[in-house]
């Protein structure tokens, strides 16, 4: 850990406030999900298919996975604050370049280029592991991630009415005002927090084996990936049942997908007041269970012959819940297991929670069709949210067997 100063609020000589690290990170969660009720318009408006203009989902997740492979270590080489702001710059052009699309492969490569607004997330999480240590990092993390949650909990909601009002581009000038209000505050306020630079690209890429050997590190990786993996299967299949199977509106969408949001923010708040307390893996198992009941209880209903919109969507309350409660403490695992590498180990999880996720979200897309109904989207949630508990069951085996034995031991 760093020897900082105290933050000071809008002081570019000191650490960042908490509410720069949340709204940098919202704008990365606002640009995936705020557009999702206009899908259906924008497939229209393009002239294409709504499995071509789901694309836009999948392409920008996978960008996110790529770009966390390289944002992580340029943070831990160049620093926190310029990297953030490049990055930032890169998706707000990008965002421009999606309204004024002439064509559906103009939009899907502006969508792609998006996905450098991950950025937030990725350098927030290492700014936090400068900060602290790793117990209290899983609870600021905690907090930064519920503060955030408000921004993509409502962009859907509002993504839904602006469609209605005014046309899909309205909703990408809103990301637009966002996203230059996060670059801003950051602009004022981050100061720079990695005072151990790596000396070059290829000395901190050497030093990668380290984290590659940690069972623990994968350990990590593997429950961050499987819990966020419900949520993103969800993300992918959600539009195509709430349009095609219970034939709702954009807004009626949007309402529905807050519910998620609701989870998702009492989850961290959850983990900000217990993740000190109670510990990060107990958190996650925990976490990882709320997941898995919400989608028995979507079963359970679905099973009994309730076919109404909230046997789906309101069961996702707990996936947001779960996720809200687990993915803090999994990800101060991630960047506790070697301190030195906290960018770099953020990138490569964040790679494998966001990759896993895009596979996920394509994989929802094959198995909903028209004569399925919402069932093989609840049984791929919850056998990923089993996977999840899974893996925090794996790390508590691997802080058992080496308790006392060097990094890989418990944190």
């Amino acid at each position: 850990m760093n020897h900082l100063a105290p933050a000071r609020f809008l002081d570019r000589a000191s650490p960042p406030h908490i509410a720069t690290l949340a709204l940098a990170t919202a704008f990365g969660a606002l640009s995936m999900n705020i557009f999702l009720p206009s899908l259906p318009g924008i497939a229209r408006h393009f002239g294409t298919s709504y499995a071509v203009a789901q694309l836009a989902v999948t392409l920008y997740l996978i960008a996110n996975a790529v770009m966390q492979l390289f944002i992580g270590p340029l943070s831990d080489r160049f620093g926190r604050r310029p990297v953030m702001l490049f990055f930032i710059g890169v998706a707000l052009c990008a965002t421009l370049l999606a309204i004024f699309a002439p064509n559906i492969e103009t939009f899907l490569a502006a969508r792609f280029l998006q996905g450098t607004a991950i950025c937030g997330m990725v350098i927030g999480r290492a700014v936090v592991r400068d900060m602290v240590g790793p117990a209290k990092a899983a609870s600021m993390i905690g907090y930064v991630t519920m503060a955030m949650t408000l921004a993509p909990m409502l962009g859907p909601m509002a993504g839904g009415y602006l469609d209605e009002w005014f046309g899909w581009q309205s909703t990408f000038w809103l990301l637009l005002a966002f996203g230059l209000a996060a670059f801003l505050l950051v602009l004022s306020d981050l100061g720079e927090t990695n005072l151990n630079k790596a000396t070059s690209m290829s000395a901190q890429l050497a030093t990668m084996p380290q984290l590659f050997g940690s069972k623990r590190f994968w350990g990590y990786c593997g429950a961050a990936a499987f819990s966020s993996g419900a949520f993103f299967a969800f993300v992918g299949g959600g539009p195509y049942l709430a349009s095609e199977f219970f034939k709702l509106s954009p807004s009626q969408y949007g309402f529905y997908f807050a519910f998620a949001g609701v989870g998702y923010i009492t989850g961290n708040f959850i983990s900000g007041r217990f993740a000190a307390r109670i510990g990060v893996n107990a958190m996650m198992v925990a976490g990882g269970l709320v997941v898995m009941s919400g989608m028995l209880v979507s079963l359970v209903l679905l099973l009994s012959g309730v076919t109404h919109p909230l046997a789906v969507f309101a069961p996702v309350v707990f996936v947001g819940l779960g996720n809200g409660i687990t993915l803090p403490s999994a990800n101060a695992g991630i960047v506790s297991v070697r301190p030195k590498l906290a960018g770099a180990a953020s990138g490569l999880g964040g790679f494998l929670q966001i990759g896993g996720g895009a596979i996920l979200s394509i994989a929802a897309g094959f198995v909903l069709g028209p004569q399925t109904g919402p069932m093989p989207l609840i049984l791929l949630m919850l056998f990923s949210a089993s996977l999840s508990v899974a893996a925090t069951m794996f790390v508590m085996s691997v802080d058992r067997t080496n308790s006392g034995k060097g990094d890989d031991a418990a944190a």
